[in-house]
């Protein structure tokens, strides 16, 4: 279903969820540079995996923590603009459990602990492939202006 195939207030969540996502995915340079791929988005709750590769490794021989973030930013991001209302990271923090090698594959569930008024908490586990956790992530959401789909008024 296309977002312009259907008013956003027609939608069940997890349509508009996954019409936010396309809308949101076609503008996110990052996520689609570094390899990311959605697997799956629904109301409050998004799934985002990607590929280690040689360029995201440290000194240490092991990813650098900023891409393990960047992996959860995004599945979070993906949870939290779910509702056809512009979101954006209000407050995060990140804890690296293990260490994670060029070409694991890993995933990022983001699922909504809470929501209220424009403030949302989410928490995203990163795994990787052997289902080891590899990270814990809480993120704090804050609603802005704007919608990404289009609302008649």
């Amino acid at each position: 279903m296309s977002a312009e195939a259907h008013d956003p207030s027609d939608m069940s969540p997890d349509e508009l969820a996954k019409a936010c996502a396309k809308s949101m995915w076609e503008n996110d340079n990052a996520s689609r540079h570094l390899g990311m791929e959605i697997e799956a988005v629904s109301a409050g709750t998004a799934t985002l995996s990607m590929t280690v590769r040689d360029h995201m490794t440290n000194g240490h021989d092991i990813c650098h923590g900023g891409f393990i973030f960047t992996l959860a930013d995004s599945a979070f991001a993906f949870a939290c603009n779910s509702y056809n209302q512009n979101a954006v990271a209000q407050h995060c923090a990140v804890s690296f459990l293990m260490p994670v090698h060029s070409g694991e594959r890993l995933t990022a569930v983001a699922r909504e602990v809470h929501r209220t008024g424009r403030s949302g908490i989410y928490d995203i586990r990163v795994t990787r492939g052997d289902g080891e956790t590899v990270a814990e992530f809480r993120g704090h959401s804050r609603t802005v202006k704007g919608t990404h789909l289009p609302v008649e008024e």
